[in-house]
């Protein structure tokens, strides 16, 4: 699907999950590199930046958890940035491209002047609104360690160690996607001042300060989870430990009147006690009085 929006001179070229036919419209029309067509029609594993004649070619990925809406953890965009035009290839509905088309739509009808007539400063923009919808996915993150730290204390310890694993395996996810954008940011920074001038990097460096407080939401969440995983590991650990402890002292207490028993329940010519009066129950009597002496023994040793 291609959308085109337009504003004060600048056109912004929006494909999402892009056709053969579609892809090699937009090529012919604002002279893309075949090379760089071909890759705007499949999913890249890996970002990179390129420079070409006129234009520069971009692929970052975005985590996403609670926003995707095809179930894939990383967003794949594709940029090709030129002098007055801006391409932008998904793979995914995202919810903050779809914020940025409004907020462009609005400055267009109201005819501001915000972006200068500037394409690299649109792309800016564009950034930023994306960084800011990270860090609404990390607080779905921290919604969820702050639901597995209630239940970790309602003596769910046990149920919380998959849940864990499994914010652990986003957080991993989530770093290793957005560590990858600092090179590529900061060679787009060189690359730009060929097409925007020597001012662009000054421009850029407020979306290094907008990536910094992305990872230190992620810090925070990694730290917030380390600690919660510790706790519930100790919680898990010292319950293990009650229910080994008590088995133990079972084990203590039945060993000793099972040689009891054992002993009067041998086949022999004379065993004491046996045959008298109320055999029976001295021998139980005697058994319940070992016991109820293990058990103040126990109790004096703090040990139930």
């Amino acid at each position: 699907m291609i959308t085109k929006k337009e504003h004060n001179n600048i056109i912004w070229i929006d494909l999402e999950s892009p056709t053969k036919e579609e892809v090699h419209e937009i090529m012919d029309e604002y002279n893309i590199h075949p090379t760089v067509a071909e890759e705007m029609l499949l999913p890249s594993i890996k970002p990179k930046v390129e420079l070409y004649e006129d234009s520069i070619y971009l692929i970052l990925h975005f985590p996403a958890f609670k926003h995707t809406h095809k179930g894939q953890h990383n967003q794949e965009i594709d940029f090709v940035i030129g002098k007055d035009f801006i391409i932008t290839t998904r793979y995914d509905t995202i919810d903050s491209m779809h914020t940025f088309s409004k907020i462009f739509e609005v400055h267009d009808a109201l005819h501001t002047d915000v972006h200068r007539d500037h394409v690299g400063l649109i792309f800016l923009q564009m950034i930023k609104e994306l960084y800011r919808s990270l860090e609404h996915e990390l607080e779905y993150i921290n919604d969820s360690l702050h639901e597995i730290e209630t239940n970790v204390f309602k003596g769910k310890e046990k149920e919380m160690v998959v849940e864990l694993s499994s914010v652990s395996r986003d957080l991993l996810n989530f770093k290793q996607a957005i560590c990858t954008h600092k090179d590529i940011v900061a060679l787009f920074q060189t690359l730009g001042k060929r097409l925007f001038g020597d001012d662009f990097p000054y421009q850029l460096e407020s979306l290094q300060h907008e990536r910094s407080k992305v990872l230190h939401s992620l810090e925070t969440n990694v730290a917030f989870l380390s600690e919660l995983r510790e706790t519930n590991n100790s919680l898990l650990s010292t319950k293990q430990n009650e229910v080994m402890k008590v088995l133990t002292i079972l084990a203590f207490i039945t060993f000793p009147l099972s040689l009891v028993a054992s002993v009067f329940g041998m086949n022999t010519t004379y065993t004491p006690v046996l045959g008298i009066e109320n055999d029976f129950w001295i021998i139980v009597g005697v058994m319940m009085f070992a016991t109820f002496l293990m058990f103040l023994y126990f109790k004096h040793k703090k040990w139930l």
